[in-house]
């Protein structure tokens, strides 16, 4: 697919989901912008699928290679460009549900599981300004060390579309941010061994939910193969972290402060929700993404 027929896609999903959102009146006062929401919020997220990381690499290269797709960019002050798109984070996040529920349909299966986010490099914890109070220590599995930063907690469809998310310092346990992933009523989720917990279990089962997870210590697994099964199952998710971290880059924040970096992670999932639709559309599995580069 060319840059061109990439945008015009995008293009027309943003502003028919604008115009069946119907928020009306966005501004309150001023003068409108030159630029319309839906081409705006069309650059953010093709940007992040070109890895376009930071606003200033984002908009000069729009600037300097698509003007004749946006005229009105030309005329257009960086500093406009930003402010129109941070202030739109609540109307990606209305489109990001409706683009999210679409995908899912009625599969009551859903699958979680987190990343690390780190803040600064370990060795400069100690002294690191950035998300004070908010950032905390937390160990990466993974990489199996300590890091300082926070999690970002996923929920996702079986075939790796992000459904819900949530942003927590690195402490915080996986058990305990998993309720507020919005789990819909009389659906099953998968998670890894971090989420076996009996209470947690029943708590989710008295709601509605059930929690299905490996027995926390491998070792000591009562059962392997029903383990081996549920893991065979929730592997899309890790489809999905590898995504945003590779292509999107969500493990550098580029951020001073935790609006700035819920902003930048609002545009990554809805970017990456968004292709995923477009995918589904052409016939191809939702995770394909490299079949939409150029």
């Amino acid at each position: 697919m060319t840059p061109q027929e990439l945008l015009l896609e995008v293009f027309c999903l943003v502003d028919d989901e604008l115009q069946a959102l119907d928020l009306g009146r966005l501004r309150q006062r001023g003068p409108a912008p030159k630029l319309a929401d839906s081409e705006v919020i069309t650059m953010e997220l093709v940007g992040e699928f070109w890895k376009l990381g930071t606003d200033q690499d984002l908009f000069r290269h729009f600037r300097r290679y698509h003007t004749a797709e946006f005229p009105a960019l030309a005329g257009l002050d960086r500093t406009t460009f930003v402010r129109q798109a941070a202030n739109l984070g609540h109307v990606k996040q209305l489109i990001h549900r409706r683009l999210a529920r679409r995908l899912a349909g009625d599969d009551p299966l859903w699958l979680v599981d987190s990343l690390p986010i780190d803040a600064c490099q370990f060795a400069r914890a100690t002294f690191c300004q950035r998300f004070a109070g908010q950032a905390d220590y937390g160990y990466c599995h993974l990489r199996k060390r300590t890091f300082y930063g926070c999690r970002l907690h996923l929920r996702t469809s079986r075939d790796g579309v992000i459904l819900g998310y949530q942003l927590a310092a690195a402490r915080v346990n996986e058990k305990a941010v998993l309720p507020e992933l919005g789990l819909p009523v009389g659906s099953v989720g998968l998670g890894d061994r971090n989420y076996w917990a009996p209470e947690l279990r029943d708590r989710s089962a008295a709601g509605g939910v059930t929690l299905l997870a490996p027995y926390y210590h491998k070792s000591k697994d009562p059962d392997r193969k029903r383990s081996a099964k549920l893991s065979a199952v929730r592997y899309r998710v890790e489809t999905s972290n590898g995504q945003l971290a590779e292509r999107y880059g969500v493990k550098r924040t580029w951020a001073k402060d935790l609006w700035h970096l819920c902003h930048r992670l609002i545009r990554k999932v809805l970017s990456h929700t968004a292709l995923a639709l477009i995918n589904f559309r052409a016939g191809r599995q939702p995770m394909q993404l490299d079949a939409l580069a150029a």
